[in-house]
């Protein structure tokens, strides 16, 4: 993580395509089992790091690292874990530590993301009935297990000398959301399914976390930085899809693989002086 452009962590000058390489690299994927943790765990693997997939669902958290190391020959390691319960979350990072010797990227990915599905009656997802336990629910996991997670690094970041945070937030981190994508015909107003409060709230609160930890940690060469994604196209129903894609100057919404080189962008020393920014790949949705 040198400070001028193609320079490495060590000092050496490097090739523009040595830049993006993480050879070696030990980066920690919250939320790794899922659909996006998954594939920025990929993205790690490919450019030659070693991804941590950490997760609640820890079977599936290590399946999906078993797939990685066959696919990509790396060695990875999977674990289930509770990103809220700190002890249990600093015991993890310890295994890590232990396993790996050092701890180089951080990507917070996982949080809550109540699906708007197409059912009667989603009324529980409305501002006026909004259950406060399920407020408290999604922010605990999305924000204060990202805030634990911060924590719990930090103590290895600064031994080194250099670390990397990456806080995934949403473009409903930017903007809010248009909850006439979920508007069914027939139903009552208050009975309209809409995206919950608490996801708008969580993305927008992780660009804060980022910026505040960047000139926080700025003088430890620890580099904090947000990645804004937009939606993801996986299977959806065609009517969803299309309202998303009129909003979106491209056309259309994301591929599952379209935010790799993203991660691999801000893992990596090709983004060496860069911190307490937002990278924002959402198609141009939030120009409009």
């Amino acid at each position: 993580m040198g400070g001028e452009p193609g320079i490495s962590r060590s000092g050496v000058s490097q090739d523009v395509y040595s830049l993006f390489r993480l050879d070696g690299r030990i980066a920690l994927v919250t939320g790794g089992a899922g659909l996006l943790g998954s594939m920025h765990a990929e993205a790690i693997a490919e450019a030659g790091g070693i991804p941590v997939l950490l997760d609640i669902r820890g079977d599936l958290a290590i399946e999906k690292a078993k797939q990685i190391a066959d696919r990509y020959q790396v060695p990875t390691l999977g674990l289930k874990v509770d990103i809220t319960n700190k002890a249990w979350l600093q015991d993890v990072i310890q295994t890590v530590i232990q396993r790996f010797g050092r701890l180089d990227v951080l990507v917070n990915n996982a949080a809550n993301d109540p699906k708007v599905k197409a059912v009667d009656d989603q009324s529980w997802t409305r501002f006026e009935t909004f259950s406060p336990r399920q407020w408290a629910e999604d922010l605990n996991v999305g924000l204060t297990g990202a805030f634990l997670c911060c924590q719990a690094v930090a103590p290895q970041m600064v031994k080194q000398g250099q670390g990397i945070i990456i806080n995934v937030s949403s473009d409903l981190g930017l903007i809010a959301p248009d909850q006439r994508l979920y508007k069914k015909e027939g139903l009552p107003e208050d009975r309209q399914p809409v995206k919950p409060v608490s996801y708008s709230v969580v993305k927008h609160a992780l660009i804060g976390l980022t910026r505040y930890l960047a000139t926080y940690w700025a003088d430890r060469n620890i580099r904090v930085n947000a990645l804004v994604p937009g939606g993801i196209q996986t299977e959806q129903p065609g009517e969803f899809v299309r309202k998303v894609s009129s909003l979106i100057p491209m056309g259309r919404m994301a591929r599952r693989d379209e935010y790799k080189g993203a991660i691999v962008f801000l893992a990596s020393d090709a983004s060496s002086y860069m911190t307490g920014t937002t990278l924002v790949v959402d198609g141009g949705r939030t120009c409009w």
